[in-house]
C-alpha cells in the first residue's frame, strides 16, 4: 500500500507542477488551474483512503462547505480584491498548519519523536505567523488599515524578544521527559507569541512593499504545510508544500530585486515617507484655468465644449504617433477600466499603429495582477513586456497613455531618498515624446510619494475616472 500511495502521490505531484507551468500563459492557464484543482482534490482523497478516514462523515462535510465557499468566492470577488483574497488564503493556510501542529502537539505526548516534536513546533510557528501576518495584509489591502509602516517604540526589541522566545519554547517541547503541563504550556506559548509576532512583522511593512509581503507570506503558508507533513509523515504534504514555499520564495526575490531592496529592509519595515516641505508639493487646476493651452484637464467637471478643446489637442498627437505603450496600474483595476482598454487598443490596432503594454513587475497589488487583468479581456500576451523590454522601447515612443498608474512610472524613485520607492527600478516613461496619464487625481500613490512627472512639459493629465478619459481619447481619433 506504502508504495502504490507513493507511486500515485509522484504522479500527482507532476500533474501539479505541469499545472503550474501550463499557467504561465494566458492560452493555457485555465487549463493549468484545472489540472492543479483537480490533482490537489486527488491528493486529498488519496490522504483519506491511505490513512484509512475516508469515512469520515465531518470531513466530508468540512470538504462541501469548504468547496462552496471557494466556488461563492471565486464568483463574488472582484479582480480588484484578488490581492486581498490572495492574502487570506494564505492566511488560512498557515492557520491550518498551525492547527494539525497543535493537535499532534497536545494529543500525541508521549509518543512523539524528535523529529515529530521539532517539526511540529516548526510548523506551529510558521503556521501561526503566516495567519496573523496575513490578516494585517488583507486589513492595509482592503484600506481598513494604515497603509504606511506602523512602527512601535522598542518595535525590533520586541520582535528580537518574541522570536528569541518561540525558538526557546521549541528547544523546550523537544526536550526528553519533560512533564506534560510544560510540553502544554510551552506549545501553547509558540502559537501565542507567533501570532503576535506575525501581526508585528506584518504591520511594519510599508504598503509599497505588499507585493512582496504577500509572496513571502505564501512562501510561508507551503513551508508551514511542508513541515506539518514531516510530523504526520506524510511525504505528500511534504512535497506539495515544498513546492508551494519554493515558488513563493523565488517570486519573493523576484519581487526584491523588482524593487531593487533586500529582503530584510521589508520585512523591518525599513521605508520612510518624507513629509511636510520635502515632498514635491501637488498641482491642480481649477475648472476655469483649463484651457487648450493648459496641460491639466479635470475631466469629471467638462461639458461638451470643453470636451472639445481637449479632444482636438490630443488628436495632433494620436494621429502623429506611429508607437504607442499603454502603462496600467491599480487604478485601472479599480476603475475597472481594461474593457475600454482593450477597445482602445482594438482602435490602435485598426489604424496601423504599434501598441504594446508596459507591465511593472510589482504594479498593482500582486504579482502578476495586470497581467491578469489585461489576460481576461483578451489582450495579446506577447503585447504585455517586461520592465526592461519596456524601458527598451519608451525612449523611441510617440505616445505613453498612463492609466491608473504612480509610483511604478514615479522619477522620484531616481532622486528621493528615504522614501519607500527610493533606488526602485520603474518605467523610464519620462523618455517618451508625448504621455497621457488618466489617473483619479495627482496625489501620491500607494508608496505616498508624489510624483515630478506630473509638472513636465510634455505631459497631458486627464483626471478623473479612468473610462471617461480613455472614451476622450478613443473619440479624439
Amino acid at each position: 500500500m506504502i508504495t502504490v500511495y507513493t507511486v500515485i502521490g509522484l504522479i500527482l505531484t507532476i500533474a501539479i507542477l505541469l499545472g503550474i507551468k501550463l499557467m504561465n500563459s494566458p492560452k493555457t492557464a485555465v487549463l493549468g488551474n484545472l489540472i492543479g484543482s483537480i490533482s490537489m482534490f486527488c491528493a486529498i482523497i488519496l490522504t483519506l483512503v491511505y490513512n484509512n478516514i475516508i469515512n469520515e462523515f465531518l470531513l466530508w462535510v468540512a470538504l462541501i462547505i469548504g468547496g462552496v465557499l471557494g466556488v461563492v468566492l471565486a464568483v463574488k470577488v472582484s479582480m480588484v480584491q484578488m490581492p486581498q483574497m490572495v492574502a487570506l488564503l494564505n492566511g488560512l493556510g498557515g492557520a491550518s498548519s498551525a492547527i494539525v501542529a497543535l493537535i499532534i502537539l497536545f494529543n500525541n505526548y508521549g509518543d512523539l519523536n524528535l523529529v515529530s516534536r521539532l517539526s511540529s513546533g516548526l510548523a506551529l510557528m510558521i503556521g501561526a505567523i503566516t495567519f496573523s501576518g496575513s490578516l494585517i495584509a488583507v486589513a492595509k489591502l482592503s484600506g481598513k488599515m494604515k497603509q504606511q509602516p506602523i512602527v512601535f517604540q522598542s518595535h525590533t526589541f520586541l520582535n528580537t524578544i518574541s522570536i528569541c522566545f518561540i525558538i526557546f519554547s521549541i528547544v523546550i517541547i523537544t526536550l526528553p521527559n519533560i512533564s506534560k503541563v510544560i510540553h502544554y504550556t510551552f506549545s501553547l506559548m509558540i502559537f501565542l507569541v507567533s501570532i503576535f509576532y506575525g501581526v508585528m512583522f506584518s504591520i511594519r511593512v510599508g504598503g509599497a512593499d505588499m507585493p512582496i509581503t504577500i509572496s513571502l507570506l505564501n512562501s510561508f503558508s507551503g513551508l508551514a504545510a511542508s513541515i506539518a507533513g514531516f510530523a504526520l509523515f506524510d511525504p505528500l504534504l511534504v512535497v506539495i508544500g515544498a513546492i508551494v514555499g519554493a515558488s513563493g520564495l523565488i517570486l519573493t526575490q523576484i519581487m526584491c530585486k523588482a524593487m531593487n531592496r533586500s529582503l530584510r529592509d521589508v520585512i523591518t519595515g525599513r521605508t520612510l515617507v518624507l513629509k511636510g516641505d520635502k515632498i514635491i508639493q501637488n498641482v491642480y487646476l481649477n475648472k476655469e484655468n483649463n484651457s487648450q493651452e493648459s496641460k491639466i484637464f479635470i475631466v469629471s467637471e467638462f461639458d461638451e465644449v470643453q470636451v472639445k478643446v481637449i479632444e482636438s489637442l490630443i488628436s495632433q498627437i494620436l494621429e502623429e504617433a506611429q508607437s504607442v505603450m499603454i502603462v496600467p496600474g491599480y487604478g485601472m483595476a479599480l476603475a475597472q477600466a481594461q474593457y475600454i482598454i482593450k477597445e482602445l487598443y482594438d482602435k490602435f490596432v485598426s489604424v496601423g499603429k504599434e501598441v504594446n503594454f508596459a507591465i511593472h513587475p510589482v504594479a498593482g497589488r500582486m504579482p502578476g495582477h495586470m497581467n491578469v487583468l489585461l489576460a481576461e479581456v483578451g489582450i495579446p500576451y506577447d503585447k504585455l513586456l517586461e520592465l526592461d523590454e519596456s524601458n527598451a522601447k519608451l525612449s523611441k515612443t510617440d505616445l505613453v497613455i498612463v492609466v491608473g498608474a504612480n509610483d511604478v512610472i514615479n522619477p522620484a524613485a531616481n532622486t528621493a531618498e528615504g522614501t519607500p520607492i527610493y533606488g526602485m527600478p520603474i518605467l523610464e516613461v519620462k523618455k517618451a515624446k508625448n504621455i497621457f496619464i488618466c489617473n483619479k487625481d495627482t496625489k501620491p500613490g500607494y508608496a505616498g510619494v508624489e510624483n515630478p512627472l506630473y509638472n513636465d512639459e510634455h505631459v497631458i493629465l486627464l483626471l478623473g475616472d479612468a473610462k471617461d478619459s480613455i472614451k476622450i481619447i478613443i473619440d479624439s481619433f
